[in-house]
């Protein structure tokens, strides 16, 4: 299983790009962060300066979108990073949400994204893609690899994932969740003549490492990641208004949503947010990873039989350095050790 860490580019700069260099340094293989320009900084400066302090690591959005990006800028973008430091970077991408709804617009349509997962990654792989009804290319880029993601909850979305995505993005890490929605997309690649495997499966969620049987601090694990569950809520919503409550989507994901009452995009995606109190201690147990390295360990092993290639650690919290670096002396060696199938 491979590792990214998730963060916001919350000034200073350098903040985000000393994280991506412990990242590297303690074993993680990606970096990503979020985009949304107007909440935090431009991710795709701080790309850069990522790339220019590490040796390894692959840098990405979780997630771009295609309303407030324009397609061929965020390939050149990826193209141009990969021509300076070499194939690093990976295109996350979905419908949109805080980016678009900031600024009172709306999510993309599947049709779109569709559009722009291929524009993207034909142009970020030094190929030809039909833009409108021009057919461009950049002359300048030679031998640039991308692969794009996308992050799917919907079962449109899903088929769409499964059909053209060369990776799949889930944020949240309830096992029972996991499985149902990556079997959607394995289906819809394979229904779609492509071979399942093919399909990089991320796992996102907050991990907070700790001494976990402390009732006091376990209270305070869940509090510092309450906000992941408001977050993961907004997808939630958009799906119940569109399928209902009685569709094939999982209960376990739709019932905790009944309470919510609003969403400030504001405090998206901080600890402590003011507006994720409907949001129950049962739910941000299931979405996230808390307590001990060995509790993480076994939640990532059960994700790991599921077909989960990566978990990307979310770092919106109190405990960022220590979880880093319980994650690079503990977790990830245990998840690294050959696995012994049972007799």
């Amino acid at each position: 299983m491979d590792f990214g860490v998730v963060l916001q580019t919350d000034p200073p700069a350098s903040r985000v790009v000393e994280l991506t260099r412990q990242a590297e340094n303690h074993g993680f293989d990606y970096a990503w962060t979020f985009d949304s320009h107007l909440l935090w900084q431009e991710p795709f400066v701080i790309y850069s300066a990522m790339l220019a302090a590490t040796r390894k690591i692959t840098v990405g959005p979780m997630v771009t979108n295609p309303a407030t990006r324009d397609w061929t800028v965020l390939a050149s973008l990826f193209a141009t990073l990969n021509d300076m430091y070499g194939n690093r970077t990976v295109c996350g991408i979905g419908r949109g949400d805080s980016a678009v709804r900031t600024l009172n617009g709306r999510p993309s349509n599947l049709a779109t994204l569709r559009d722009a997962v291929h524009v993207i990654r034909e142009l970020g792989n030094s190929r030809e893609a039909e833009v409108g009804e021009r057919t461009v290319r950049f002359p300048w880029s030679h031998g640039s690899e991308l692969d794009v993601w996308v992050a799917a909850y919907g079962p449109k979305a899903l088929a769409l994932t499964g059909e053209v995505g060369d990776g799949f993005i889930l944020q949240l890490a309830d096992p029972d969740i996991a499985a149902w929605m990556i079997k959607a997309v394995r289906d819809s690649a394979e229904a779609a003549g492509r071979d399942p495997d093919d399909v990089t499966f991320c796992v996102a969620a907050p991990g907070y490492t700790g001494d976990g049987s402390s009732p006091a601090a376990r209270a305070h694990m869940r509090e510092q990641c309450r906000w992941f569950g408001g977050m993961v809520g907004n997808h939630v919503a958009d799906i119940v208004r569109r399928y209902g409550t009685d569709s094939a989507i999982p209960q376990a994901l739709t019932d905790y949503i009944r309470d919510r009452e609003g969403y400030d995009y504001n405090e998206h995606g901080r600890a402590g947010n003011t507006h994720t109190a409907f949001v129950p201690d049962e739910i941000v147990e299931r979405f996230c990873l808390l307590g001990s390295p060995h509790e993480h360990v076994e939640k990532l092993q059960a994700l790991r039989e599921l077909g989960v290639d990566q978990f990307a650690l979310y770092l919106q919290h109190d405990n960022k350095d220590d979880t880093l670096r319980t994650y690079g002396e503990r977790v990830i060696p245990a998840m690294r050790e050959p696995v012994v199938a049972s007799a």
